[in-house]
C-alpha cells in the first residue's frame, strides 16, 4: 500500500509530497502505520531514498487525547481510530489540518482553540448551576478533545478570528449550564462568535470522535 504524506519541515518552508510503501496487515490504524514507517534508524521513501522521520503527534493512541487529528483521504479523523481495512483503494493520503498553522509535517498549532475561549472568558469559574441540570448532556459535551476536527470540516470556520465553531458552542453551553451568573455574557458571546454565522451544515457532528450532540447544545443555548 502506498502512503502519501504532505510534509513540511518548518512553518516557514514550503510543503511537499512524499510517498512511502507499507507492506503488512490491514488490521492496523493509520497511527500504527506511521509508527512502523518511522521505526528503525533509516527512514526510506518509496524511491528508496533515506528521508527524515515523519512528524506527527500522539499521546494515548486510544482516541482520548485528540493529538493525532489529521486529514485522511480527504476526511478529518483521528489516526489512531482510522484503520486501513476501512479505507477504500490501495493508497492512503495524509495531510495536516489546513485550518491551523503547520508546525512540522502532520503536526499543527491548535492553540487558537484555547485562546478564543480565554479571550471571551468561557470558563466555568465558580460553580453555580441552574436549578434543573441536564447532567447527561453536560457529560457528553465535557468529553470534547479540542482536536479541531469539527473546525477543519466546518465551511464557516476560517482562522478563528470571528467565528469560533462547534467546539466554542459546546463550551458556551457547558459554562452557561454550570454558572448561571455568566448566563448573559455567555449568551452574547455565543451569538457573536457562533450563532450569527453558523449555517447549520452540521458536518461537525459527522467527524466528532466523541459524538458530541452539538445540535442539542445549540437548541439549549437558543432557548436561553
Amino acid at each position: 500500500m502506498k502512503i502519501r504524506i504532505l510534509r513540511q519541515k518548518t512553518p516557514e518552508t514550503e510543503p511537499y509530497w512524499e510517498s512511502f510503501n507499507y507492506e503488512g496487515t490491514m488490521e492496523i490504524s493509520v497511527a500504527g502505520v506511521l509508527d512502523r514507517l518511522n521505526f528503525g534508524d533509516d527512514i526510506i521513501n518509496d524511491l528508496g531514498e533515506k528521508t527524515d522521520r515523519i512528524g506527527w503527534e500522539c499521546s494515548c493512541l486510544q482516541g482520548m487525547c485528540g493529538a493525532c487529528a489529521m486529514v485522511i483521504n480527504d476526511t478529518p479523523a483521528l489516526a489512531c481510530e482510522t484503520f486501513l481495512k476501512n479505507l477504500k483503494g490501495d493508497k492512503v493520503v495524509l495531510r495536516p489540518l489546513k485550518k491551523f498553522s503547520v508546525v512540522h509535517d502532520l503536526i499543527v498549532d491548535r492553540s487558537v482553540i484555547h485562546e478564543t475561549l480565554k479571550s471571551t472568558n468561557v470558563y466555568i469559574g465558580e460553580y453555580n448551576p441552574k436549578e434543573k441540570e441536564n447532567h447527561e448532556h453536560q457529560y457528553l459535551v465535557a468529553n470534547c478533545l479540542k482536536c479541531g476536527l469539527c473546525l477543519e470540516i466546518c465551511p464557516n470556520y476560517t482562522n478563528g478570528k470571528s467565528f469560533y465553531g462547534a467546539v466554542y458552542a459546546n463550551d458556551c453551553y457547558l459554562v452557561k449550564a454550570r454558572n448561571r451568573d455568566k448566563s448573559r455574557d455567555i449568551s452574547s458571546s455565543y451569538a457573536e462568535h457562533f450563532a450569527n454565522s453558523c449555517s447549520k451544515v452540521l458536518s461537525c457532528m459527522d467527524v466528532c470522535p466523541m459524538h458530541i450532540p452539538t445540535l442539542s447544545s445549540m437548541a439549549k443555548m437558543n432557548r436561553g
